[in-house]
């Protein structure tokens, strides 16, 4: 049983189509990864994914249960969304914003125990932010922001984790220890779908990746399928070649490919 799917899912914004009969799965303990060029669609296919946005047609259920028919409540005890965007206007102390995360397990009124307490804690030290807990949010760096919108999530403890763009903000340490943290994370039996450009973590990180073009899934499959010459002419529009790597295929563009179709928002 898949733990996120998506089934022939359409949704436009305005009159601009974005998604267009989208078949995605996520399974128990998978790591899958959406990959795609600017304005494919793959922040707005997280937020359907997460029940922020509700398509036009199509499907979305978690496990055998329609995402439509569960509460917002619900859905936030099983699924959570890290956005690209960090940018928090309120000046929230660190550890404040981390629990949060806790929010959709509280009792009635809305108090947080020593538990949850405790559990965003532990987010926050599994990442290393711990020495943060007491700072604003406004005054720490983009790959801080980062890391603390992942400890929330994490707080959350949910079987699904949308991540988008998780390590666009962090260094490289950062992101092989938030890599490593979501690997753990299946090997539990928990799932994540990622959205990046940098397939090169695609290829480590990921079971399987997902290229997003022309609104819909062009390939999924293991990286090592996905990744060939074709598929990045036709998803990213340009000539690359692959240099295998003890890590995996290396992408190395090396001229645009000027045949190939554009997404059109």
């Amino acid at each position: 049983m898949s733990a996120l799917a998506l089934e022939e899912v359409t949704l436009a914004l305005g009159r601009q189509p974005v998604l267009r009969g989208v078949d995605l799965r996520l399974e128990a303990g998978e790591v899958l990864v959406l990959a795609g060029r600017n304005g494919a669609g793959k922040s707005t296919l997280l937020r359907v994914a997460a029940g922020l946005m509700v398509p036009e047609a199509g499907r979305v259920a978690l496990g055998e249960r329609p995402l439509a028919t569960l509460s917002r409540r619900a859905v936030a005890r099983r699924v959570a969304l890290v956005p690209q965007d960090t940018s928090i206007p309120f000046p929230f102390r660190t550890g404040e914003l981390v629990l949060m995360g806790r929010a959709p397990h509280l009792g009635w009124l809305g108090f947080e125990s020593a538990e949850d307490r405790r559990i965003a804690r532990e987010s926050m030290q599994r990442l290393g932010i711990l020495a943060l807990a007491d700072r604003s949010i406004l005054e720490l760096s983009g790959g801080e922001r980062q890391l603390v919108l992942v400890a929330r999530a994490l707080a959350q403890q949910p079987d699904v984790l949308l991540l988008d763009e998780p390590t666009a903000h962090l260094d490289l340490a950062r992101r092989l220890e938030v890599l490593a943290l979501v690997r753990e994370r299946a090997r539990r039996g928990k799932s994540a779908l990622v959205v990046t450009h940098d397939l090169g973590l695609a290829a480590r990180a990921g079971d399987r990746l997902a290229l997003l073009s022309g609104r819909r899934i062009l390939a999924c499959g293991p990286p090592s399928a996905v990744l060939t010459e074709e598929h990045l002419r036709r998803a990213f529009g340009v000539l690359a070649q692959l240099v295998p790597s003890p890590v995996g295929p290396v992408v190395v563009a090396t001229a645009p490919a000027d045949d190939s179709p554009g997404d059109a928002r």
